[in-house]
């Protein structure tokens, strides 16, 4: 099956018109992007965009072949000029499947927001998905378990529902998944390829035909990565994105609870109106267990320096007296056992820290202490992870992977 993106971009076209954001600013040459429009096998012609006949003529393509023009939202842009010769767009009602002089057999399915989501197969049996801009299948049936050879989705609009296809298998180890209905939320260029890398999905400029079963390789996501940062500069946004796309996370709070510091319960409501209400938390220090564990979902572990002060509040470390006669030794016996459980976890695990030592130098022995611990812990846990994140500004810089 030949698949040929007209166009990958939201419904407005990125840049949009007007708009002075810096995102629009960059989306010039090369990084411009029309409304998401798909050719496929030169018959069939999925959303029908303005000037989609000349981006089809600059990509070598023809719309002279098309036999059906299937629309998958309501459009909501400027005018469309329909080529002469053209059939009219229509959008097919949910469940109703067609069959195509070409051979092609499609299937329209229902979405969780307006719109309509369609499967196409071949004549060879190769399968596409393909969804409209903010939506993801309101249910999956049985027979979707055999995933899909390519999904073309909104994967940075709705990250849901990529992990509910993972979760039903619709998209499985080898399915590849482009990102299309690209808007200006989401950075162009270097780093808006290496969130969708972290999706396991990539993106493709216009013009661009793909061969699907035509073998391609998937973006590999990092096993286990550490995030680090300073105060508020978005390493927990950047730890939960990273696995928005995953079908099931467990994520461990390692600060606890704090009775009477209304403060700190704020805080910890805010983390949780923005995980998706499918993850499942659990509020604990215990991670060797965790992460010894086989086949559990992935782990996202935010805080590792919160972590650290639990294990200094065990081991006594913050009294000199005791830090001296036995207190480092435990200490250095937990974070080695810690070490040793990343190293060997067969999980995938994203893990939030604090960075420290760039600023001021802590007054008493205890704190001097803790950000020393804190330094050899980062360090040696960064040894065994694939990737590693500092996150600056709410600017994410990859020092490793």
């Amino acid at each position: 099956m030949e698949l040929t993106l007209l166009g990958t971009g939201a419904p407005l076209g990125l840049p949009r018109p007007d708009c002075p954001c810096a995102v629009c600013a960059l989306s010039r040459g090369a990084r411009a992007r029309a409304a998401t429009s798909l050719l496929v096998d030169g018959a069939l012609l999925l959303d029908l965009t303005p000037g989609a006949a000349l981006a089809a003529a600059r990509s070598g393509h023809s719309l002279v072949g098309v036999r059906q023009v299937l629309l998958s939202h309501p459009h909501d842009g400027p005018a469309v000029e329909v080529p002469a010769g053209l059939p009219t767009a229509v959008r097919v009602p949910d469940g109703r499947e067609l069959t195509l002089i070409s051979g092609h057999r499609v299937r329209a399915l229902s979405m969780d927001s307006p719109g309509t989501g369609y499967e196409v197969v071949s004549a060879d049996g190769e399968r596409l998905l393909y969804l409209p801009p903010g939506g993801a299948p309101a249910g999956i049936a049985d027979e979707h378990l055999v995933p899909y050879d390519m999904v073309v989705a909104d994967v940075t609009g709705r990250p849901d529902g990529l992990a509910r296809l993972r979760a039903t298998g619709a998209v499985g180890p080898a399915t590849e998944v482009i990102a299309v209905h690209l808007d200006h939320d989401v950075p162009a260029g270097a780093e808006l390829d290496r969130r969708l890398a972290a999706a396991g999905a990539r993106a493709v400029p216009d013009g661009t035909t793909l061969y699907i079963g035509d073998y391609h390789e998937v973006p590999e996501v990092p096993r286990r990565t550490l995030v680090t940062g300073g105060a508020r500069s978005g390493k927990s946004v950047e730890a939960e994105r990273r696995l928005e796309t995953f079908p099931e996370v467990l994520y461990v709070a390692t600060g606890g609870t704090r009775e009477g510091d209304p403060e700190w319960a704020e805080r910890i409501g805010l983390h949780r109106e923005r995980r998706p209400g499918s993850w499942r938390t659990a509020e604990t220090c215990e991670l060797v267990p965790l992460l010894t564990e086989e086949g559990g979902p992935a782990l996202l572990v935010d805080c590792l320096s919160l972590w650290l002060t639990d294990a200094m509040d065990r081991a006594g470390a913050w009294d000199d007296e005791t830090w001296a006669n036995g207190g480092q030794a435990a200490l250095r016996e937990r974070t080695a056992e810690l070490v040793a459980a990343v190293r060997a976890t067969s999980r995938t695990v994203v893990v939030v820290t604090n960075e420290v030592g760039s600023g001021v130098v802590p007054a008493t022995a205890a704190g001097r202490r803790f950000r020393d611990e804190l330094g050899r812990l980062n360090a040696a846990f960064a040894d065994e992870c694939e990737q590693v994140v500092l996150v600056v500004a709410g600017q994410a810089i990859v020092l490793r992977g």
